[in-house]
């Protein structure tokens, strides 16, 4: 059995098309087939064609043709009056449609972990000022449940993780590698040893740690199944990195965080053994909405940058 076409399917058989009525309009006001023809770029007979098309669709005729040009019937002129309506309705939608992509092009909300947002976020940022020097953007840090969550609510157009996977109804795409790093203080015992710190004994130390929800912290859990031991959890690289430095214990922070104590000897680095560590940093947003306008530019700045 054949599906019955919908109110708006018959309508849409019944009512010509806006270049048929753009015609209608143009002969009521040029007085001629051929020279609407001409303002519409199409050929006359393409025109005669369309005119003849639209009475049989309407059923009733709409224009006198005659050596001495065209000119609209009684009922064509009362067509072109509700033309008029339809073509100007079309173009108020058209100026609201073109405005809503000018105003999606001016602005860019992002959501991003704590290490990209701080590490690598800003230089990105920065490229996309060049490419786009009208576009605002909204920065938005947290860390990785956050980010899932701001996306999900479609309240950001595109996020930055630090999880091992593609939280389910995300899409995504690699955009760096990192590696989480163990560090202590240079009077913490660990900064003299010269044998590695295995897995079992990195799970049994009481560690300062990022919170759960942070990409840091699922990366570790994964690592040590689940077994790591937090002397402190905190919301902020950056007061995981003081209390390290404070010699309050070892910490595990990105090597992207900790770049500029290791150089200055405010932390150590602790060779691990047995620890996968690596990681992959992601852009994400939600399934079926891939990134367009400012975002998709972001985007392509991140895998070329």
């Amino acid at each position: 059995m054949a599906d019955t076409p919908t109110p708006v399917q018959r309508l849409a058989d019944r009512v010509p098309d806006l270049v048929a009525l753009q015609l209608l309009i143009a002969v009521a006001r040029l007085g001629s087939l051929g020279r609407a023809a001409q303002e519409l770029g199409i050929t006359q007979p393409a025109a005669s064609s369309r005119v003849r098309a639209m009475e049989r669709q309407l059923g009733v005729a709409l224009v006198d043709r005659s050596p001495r040009g065209s000119r609209l019937t009684e009922t064509g002129a009362l067509v072109t009056d509700w033309a008029r309506r339809i073509v100007e309705a079309a173009e108020a939608f058209d100026a609201g449609a073109q405005a809503l992509r000018v105003r999606r092009d001016q602005r860019l909300r992002v959501a991003a972990s704590m290490t990209i947002a701080e590490y690598l976020l800003p230089g990105w940022l920065i490229a996309l000022r060049h490419e786009r020097p009208g576009t605002a953007v909204q920065l938005l840090a947290g860390n990785s449940q956050f980010v899932i969550e701001r996306l999900l609510a479609d309240e950001v157009e595109l996020g930055f993780v630090e999880g091992l996977t593609i939280p389910s109804g995300l899409s995504g795409v690699v955009v760096a590698r990192d590696r989480l790093v163990v560090t202590v203080a240079p009077t913490h015992p660990w900064a003299r040893r010269r044998k590695p710190v295995a897995a079992d004994e990195l799970a049994r130390t009481p560690l300062i740690l990022r919170e759960h929800g942070s990409g840091t912290r699922q990366v570790l859990d994964a690592a040590l199944g689940g077994l790591a031991d937090p002397l402190l959890e905190l919301a902020s690289t950056t007061a995981v990195k003081a209390a390290a430095v404070s010699g309050a214990g070892p910490c595990v922070l990105s090597e992207l965080v900790v770049g500029e104590e290791l150089a200055a000897r405010r932390l150590v680095r602790i060779t691990v053994e047995g620890v996968p560590l690596d990681r992959a940093l992601r852009a994400v947003w939600r399934v079926g909405h891939r990134p367009v306008g400012p975002a998709r530019d972001l985007l392509s700045l991140t895998r070329t940058g």
